[in-house]
């Protein structure tokens, strides 16, 4: 046995990190794992983007607990670690670390510079960002996110993160490019995958699509412009948000069933100052109480617009191009030379000037009345973009998803309801969300960095696209870049020219990827079918509970149409970090928690703590300024350490476990064995802590107290029986805090093992005396210890002060439990002797000092006592505080004292 003098929590993680990994503690070993005796887990592959926030420590500890469990429950775990680093993410980040932004036009500069690396004060702005060929901007993200990628993984290692670093995948390599390329064209034979001309909604920004799981509304100001249409009664009232789209109008509509407007339905109106004839037509979605109960359809407001276009088959004028701004050419409707002057006035402008300009000439031609109304309402926004979205008509490739389809929509369900979600009403969530889809899944996008659509189009004879005839390439081609790759049957030369080939320039939706992230560590495809076969459907798929419409739904959809079945047993969903003022914490928001700082000043093991003191599916509120809950880990992985060394340290042979309290404390563990191994195989890791940890403070604080006298007695008998239960209870209170405190808990292990503690086998009650039985013994001596302790803090006496007597007033049951441990409450408290009377409630109605001891006594008064108050102490009522230089765990003396009072668990102790 070697144990330090001081045991200390510094440096922990960096001595077991390295053991860990030389000694393949976390290895997946697949030789000798069969299906029933594999635990896989579809892990969460964080973006690749600048930093990691405590989030994601928060929700991947939650992960890690149930790998180790796991682990200790004696599976393989096959817990791989992957990096997403593709998207807009990566190249928003890379054009504002180097300044530098995509022209596809440029040829590759094989000896291309950035201008600058970010932080080093330049100015990186659009307007002053380098343009650089499509190929050189993918150097350059691929340069960023392997730097990223490095310091993630040392931030992992910190935290103690238990995945097999031999299992990694990067959402952009070459395996993962094949295999989502693969399963697209997959979808595309069998029908799944489709393309459309259609309405699509497009951040001027990115200038790229965006899929309905990507949007988000945020409250903008707007304001409402009533405008005079003209028809056959005259002036039409209709109130607008968007009187800029008017050239784009359509047709106007109202309910089917207003009846101030049922005599115009079928008639045609007349638009102000472009003067074009539209119809008046009903529809269902038209809201007699908003405005004047008439709206105007346009090419396309909103995504009403688009839905009115589609059932009442109406033209598409659509005004507006990829970058936002009023296309140059007025649609072929406006005739009139005035209405044609006016659209002038608009092209070119962005949609703020664009309605600026109409309004004016609006106003100038007394088609408008009064001034605009101003109001704050909903606008959709891309998740990441910075200004409102815009409808715009587009090609793009889609992936049916039930949007469209009920028997596919119920099939999604049903497999939802086949997996056991955690905690159960996530799933209510998903059925919502699915529930609620009005379209396919928009796949494509107009970016960069990503994995290429693996298609190419031929031209006809007069250099025309022919999106018919779509050319695919073979799966031994994969993966592959149409824009630089040939089509089977093709040469260079015949790239762009008329009867030849154009290859598609668009990627896939960075979710399209991350939707097959079973497929992408499992060995799909016929890359490795026996690893398949041993992994799918995974037991697990945990991740936070914002992502269920995105990345969990998209991987039921994949693996439905692959595989028939839903990917995963169990769905682990963990709840948000909330700051201070109750407000989820974003990047977005700026109120992001960097871990790096909490893990150094703290250590990883009270992060850890911190993380796992929330069950699954709620939120936690952090205060970077006052970490409470992580101090408070802090501690308790310190006082495994001290309490471990006390016992470790005692000497004397271990015997049989015979004294009653003893077998009291042992059988109690027992107990706390099946309740936490019955909340972790529940999920409920929470729980399973509070179990634990609440055991772990009696034991300290009553059950270590109490026998420490008998365990240094050198009484053969009573210290055998003290040390065997001592030691006995240490051990496996180490492997039962092992996933949570993995560092403090390794170290102690370590003292008297050749092995990891992550390797040990988790404890069950037969590791214990079958005999062990929980009798309230241990709970009873501990209450009547408290006020004993209690009587000598009143008294202004030390707690090692003698007592020649204490007289212990109480029901009988409760009193026969205390007698059989009456040694060592005598021992402990320093009481010459003890009695006990018959009483309602447990109370010390007597306590009497020895000779010289307690406090001052009158002259007649010999020998001194204290006069005790009647009053009862309830069981659980928790202890008073000690004499500042008089820590009540006097075994604690050589390391720094530790305040148990406020602790979870630690009531009564």
């Amino acid at each position: 046995m070697s144990m330090p003098d001081k045991p200390a929590l510094e440096g922990l993680e960096t001595k077991w990190d390295a053991q860990w990994e030389q000694a393949g503690v976390y290895a997946f070993r697949r030789d000798e794992a069969t299906r029933e005796t594999v635990y896989s887990i579809d892990t969460p592959p964080p973006t690749a983007s600048g930093s990691l926030h405590i989030g994601h420590v928060f929700s991947y500890t939650h992960t890690d607990i149930v790998a180790r469990f796991q682990r200790m429950l004696g599976k393989q775990v096959f817990y791989p670690m992957g990096w997403d680093d593709n998207g807009l993410p990566t190249e928003r980040r890379v054009q504002n670390y180097y300044g530098v932004r995509v022209d596809p036009t440029l040829p590759y500069d094989p000896d291309f510079t950035p201008p600058h690396e970010g932080g080093d004060g330049k100015s990186i702005k659009a307007a002053d960002q380098q343009p650089i060929s499509r190929r050189n901007f993918i150097e350059l993200c691929e340069r960023l996110t392997e730097e990223d990628e490095q310091k993630f993984e040392e931030l992992w290692r910190t935290l103690g993160i238990s995945v097999d670093w031999k299992q990694t995948y990067r959402t952009i390599s070459d395996d993962t490019r094949r295999t989502s390329q693969l399963a697209f064209l997959r979808n595309l034979e069998r029908g799944e995958a489709y393309q459309s001309d259609a309405p699509t909604l497009w951040d001027v920004t990115f200038r790229t699509a965006v899929a309905q799981a990507e949007l988000e509304d945020r409250d903008q100001p707007g304001a409402y412009h009533t405008l005079l249409f003209t028809s056959q009664d005259g002036d039409l009232r209709i109130d607008t948000t968007r009187p800029e789209l008017l050239p784009a109008c359509v047709a106007v509509v109202a309910h089917p069933t207003d009846e101030r407007y049922k005599h115009l339905f079928g008639t045609e109106v007349e638009t102000p100052v472009f003067g074009v004839k539209v119809p008046f037509v009903a529809h269902e979605l038209a809201q007699p109480d908003k405005g004047t109960g008439v709206a105007m359809i346009c090419t396309f407001g909103d995504t009403t617009d688009v839905t009115w276009w589609r059932d009442l088959q109406l033209p598409n004028r659509s005004v507006l191009g990829f970058d936002g701004r009023f296309v140059s050419e007025a649609p072929e409707a406006i005739t009139s030379e005035s209405g044609r002057a006016v659209y002038a006035e608009m092209a070119g402008k962005t949609v703020f000037s664009g309605r600026k300009a109409l309004v004016d000439a609006l106003q100038a031609a007394g088609r408008m009345i009064g001034e605009p109304k101003n109001i704050t309402h909903p606008v959709k926004f891309f998740e990441k973009g910075d200004k409102p979205l815009e409808i715009v008509s587009t090609r793009q490739w889609y992936i049916k998803n039930g949007g469209r389809d009920a028997d596919l929509r119920e099939r999604l369900i049903e497999l939802g309801r086949s997996i056991d979600w955690h905690p159960d009403h996530m799933r209510v969530r998903y059925e919502n969300w699915v529930n609620g889809l009005t379209g396919d899944w928009l796949i494509s996008r107009q970016r960069f960095f990503g994995v290429p659509v693996p298609v190419w189009y031929a031209l006809d004879a007069d250099g025309n696209t022919d999106y018919d005839k779509v050319l695919l390439p073979t799966p031994d081609q994969l993966p592959l870049d149409p824009s630089t790759d040939l089509p089977s049957g093709y040469t260079a030369d015949q790239r762009g020219v008329p009867g030849g080939f154009v290859g598609e320039v668009d990627v896939m939706d960075t979710w399209a990827t991350s939707s097959l992230t079973p497929q992408l560590v499992g060995g799909w495809g016929g890359r490795d079918q026996e690893l398949w076969d041993l992994l799918f459907p995974f037991d697990l798929r945990p991740q936070g509970q914002d992502i269920i419409r995105t990345w969990l739904f998209s991987t039921v959809v994949r693996s439905n149409f692959e595989n028939g079945k839903a990917p995963w047993k169990n769905a682990a969903l963990s709840g948000w970090i909330l700051d201070p003022d109750r407000k989820k914490m974003s990047k977005s928001k700026g109120n992001v928690v960097t871990p790096q700082g909490m893990l150094e000043a703290h250590g990883s093991d009270g992060v850890r703590y911190w993380a796992a003191s929330s069950k699954l599916g709620m939120d936690a509120t952090l205060d970077p300024q006052n970490p409470k809950m992580i101090k408070i880990g802090r501690r308790l992985a310190m006082k495994v350490l001290n309490a471990a060394k006390f016992v470790y340290q005692m000497e004397g042979e271990a015997g049989d476990i015979a004294n009653p309290i003893d077998i009291d404390m042992i059988g109690e563990l027992r107990n706390v064995i099946e309740k936490s191994t019955a909340s972790l195989k529940a999920y409920d890791h929470a729980k399973a802590l509070d179990t634990i940890e609440t055991f772990f403070w009696t034991f300290c604080d009553d059950y270590l107290e109490l026998v420490k006298e008998r365990a240094y007695s050198g009484d053969p008998v009573g210290q055998g029986s003290a040390i065997r239960a001592l030691r006995s209870a240490m051990e496996v209170l180490l492997r039962l805090l092992a996933p949570y405190l993995p560092f403090a808990t390794e170290e102690v292990w370590s003292w008297t093992h050749d092995d990891s503690v992550h390797l040990a086998k988790w404890p069950t009650v037969h590791n214990l005396p079958s005999s062990a039985e929980s009798r309230g013994i241990l709970s009873a001596v501990g209450q009547a210890l408290i006020m004993v302790r209690r009587a000598k803090t009143d008294a202004k006496v030390s707690q090692k002060t003698q007592v020649q007597s204490v007289t212990i007033a109480g029901p009988g049951e409760v009193l026969s439990r205390i007698e059989q441990a009456s040694g060592d409450l005598a021992a402990v408290g320093r009481i010459g002797s003890l009695e006990f009377v018959a009483g309602d409630e447990l109370e010390i109605r007597e306590l009497q000092f020895a000779d010289g001891e307690g406090p001052a006594a009158p002259a007649a008064a010999e020998p001194s006592g204290v006069d005790l108050p009647t009053q009862a102490i309830p069981v659980q009522q928790p202890a008073a505080e000690q004499p500042k230089d008089e820590p009540a765990n006097s075994w604690d003396l050589p390391t720094q004292a530790i305040e148990t009072r406020d602790l979870p668990g630690s009531e009564g102790r």
